[in-house]
């Protein structure tokens, strides 16, 4: 045999066990699904609906691992740092991998480079709220207002997603008096709304369905291309006028880079099949957090994240956001 093919052969000999324990995968447990945020809100809640169905599909324990603080990015850190060998898997967000990145003059990863995006799983659609006593029934109404008088909006933070989408109506509009008050989360915001200390509220509709069918908060646009079934008397910012508020806070399956291909393959047939089961639809449903009808799944997933990076960073730096880490 010539010295090439012994070469050869001795190579496919020594990756052959390699080849196979990652094509086995997984072999051992537990796999950790890392949730950036504590118990409670809706990155836990999809990944406690999602750990059961993986486990079973992949014949090996899923634990949700929760490892909150500084708005998501010390979990999200941790998970890009694991090593990449399909044990450590995120629930990734866009609050850290679009808005943080946009807003924050440094990152501890880079948010495309330093992950295996697998694929989108839900989208939350954000609403622009006022409470029930509010004088503003519609957005033209609202508009009009922050043109000559201080509109006050809250936030949960500063570079957040609901201050940012807030910060573009502002330039859209033009609204000059469209005025931001940052808060430490959204629940004191949400305190604050209903209190009358503030005029408005961005915040994703997941976390709003009760109050919205009870009627202490209206919604005067949201973000979804259309409208949604459930609440077909809340109009898109497309409809009245500012479709480049049209967007979503997803949801989506990550790992750390480099992730061996035969377990990136898996995963991503995965997203879809476990999704569309039939609890998680049901609950899903009663959020109005849903997956995208055609999935967004790998290469498209990434350019998706590129994408509105791109286009967030554009708006904070034209509304003069930036958050010094």
């Amino acid at each position: 045999m010539k010295r090439r093919e012994l070469l050869a052969a001795g190579a496919a000999a020594l990756a052959a066990p390699w080849v196979h324990a990652q094509s086995a995968w997984p072999t051992r447990g537990p796999i950790r699904l890392m949730v950036q945020y504590p118990p409670g809100g809706l990155v836990d809640t999809v990944a406690r609906l999602m750990a059961p169905h993986l486990s079973q599909a992949l014949s090996q324990t899923v634990v949700v691992d929760n490892r909150a603080g500084a708005g998501g990015l010390i979990g999200t850190d941790l998970a890009s740092k694991a090593p990449a060998d399909g044990y450590t898997l995120l629930v990734s967000h866009a609050s850290v991998h679009i808005y943080a990145t946009a807003t924050r003059n440094s990152m501890p990863f880079d948010p495309v480079a330093d992950f295996t995006h697998m694929g989108m799983l839900v989208e939350a659609p954000m609403t622009l709220l006022v409470r029930a006593q509010s004088p503003y029934q519609t957005m033209a109404q609202y508009m009009t207002a922050a043109k000559t008088k201080p509109v006050r909006y809250g936030s949960s933070g500063i570079g957040s997603a609901n201050h940012l989408y807030g910060e573009l109506l502002k330039l859209e509009g033009p609204a000059p008096q469209h005025d931001h008050v940052p808060y430490q989360g959204s629940a004191p915001a949400m305190q604050d709304l209903l209190g009358g200390q503030i005029d408005s509220l961005f915040d994703p509709i997941t976390t709003n369905t009760a109050a919205l069918k009870g009627g202490t908060l209206r919604a005067l646009a949201i973000s979804t291309p259309s409208r949604l079934p459930a609440f077909s008397n809340i109009p898109t910012f497309a409809e009245v006028g500012y479709p480049s508020l049209t967007g979503s806070q997803w949801l989506g399956l990550s790992g750390p880079k480099n992730l061996p291909a035969p377990i990136v393959q898996r995963l991503t047939a995965l997203i879809p099949e476990i999704m569309s089961k039939p609890d998680i639809m049901a609950r899903l449903e009663e959020l109005q957090t849903l997956p995208r009808s055609t999935p967004v799944v790998g290469d498209e997933f990434v350019r998706l994240i590129r994408s509105q990076i791109s286009t967030w960073t554009a708006v904070a730096k034209k509304a003069k956001v930036e958050v010094i880490a």
